[in-house]
């Protein structure tokens, strides 16, 4: 099993599963990788490599501007090269087929409804320096680079941004509309907006599809009254009208 101190990978599309797996692995002391899930198997090949993970959380294939991506796949052909990964979690989620090796892969529903697991998981005592995840830059200038951010500094960091910078409340709604495959996301759709105790919003999917309004739709559905975007994603929008 994985324990205090085990490198873990997850490659997953933005659902509910990335956060979960992420502070599944806080809980017990394991430091979480997480891959963009639109990265190449080579990419993921690379950095699973490089920090010696243990294990992938991964999922069958994912839907994207009405396409299914075969996520899966690209596992497959990155684990070819990293034998030392022993287990292979798999989150289902587009239903398709896909290979599952015997005695590496195992379907995630599977493994939290098993028998044998507990209704309550003992958090693991961590000294303020232990840890807490190991997340690489993008590769764009070179070889990508693990940067390791530790538990106490790192939540302190991600608590007085947002309290202080975006002024956020316990009773407000926050979407941040960045990949949990990076930083931002990290920060400010899952730890931050935990740590303060606020509702975050997770979205899967494009602000253009299927209509160049679909986060005003999400927004309006779900009163976000607090909204984090990226300019990229504005002048996208402002082609629209």
């Amino acid at each position: 099993g994985i324990k205090k101190g085990d490198r873990v990978t997850i490659y997953l599309p933005m659902i509910l599963e990335l956060p979960i797996a992420m502070l599944a692995c806080a809980r017990i002391g394991a430091i979480h990788s997480v891959v963009f899930g639109g990265f190449s198997a080579d990419a993921l090949r690379d950095r699973m490599l490089d920090c010696k993970t243990k294990m992938l959380i991964c999922v069958d294939g994912y839907y994207r501007g009405g396409r299914i991506i075969r996520s899966k796949d690209n596992a497959d052909e990155a684990l070819e090269a990293c034998p030392e990964v022993k287990d292979t979690i798999v989150v289902k989620r587009a239903n398709i087929e896909v290979a599952m090796k015997e005695g590496r892969d195992c379907w995630w529903d599977d493994e939290i409804s098993a028998d044998d697991i507990e209704p309550y998981c003992e958090p693991e005592a961590l000294d303020a320096e232990d840890p807490l995840f190991i997340l690489y830059t993008s590769g764009s200038t070179g070889k990508p680079k693990g940067v390791l951010h530790t538990q106490a500094g790192y939540l302190l960091f991600c608590y007085q941004t947002l309290k202080w910078v975006f002024d956020v409340q316990e009773e407000d709604t926050f979407w941040c509309t960045a990949d949990i495959g990076w930083v931002t996301g990290h920060s400010y759709i899952v730890y931050g907006p935990l740590a303060l105790g606020t509702t975050s919003l997770v979205f899967e999917g494009v602000p253009t599809y299927p209509h160049p309004d679909r986060f005003w739709d999400i927004v309006e559905k779900y009163q976000v009254n607090i909204f984090y975007t990226a300019p990229t994603a504005i002048r996208a929008l402002m082609k629209e009208g």
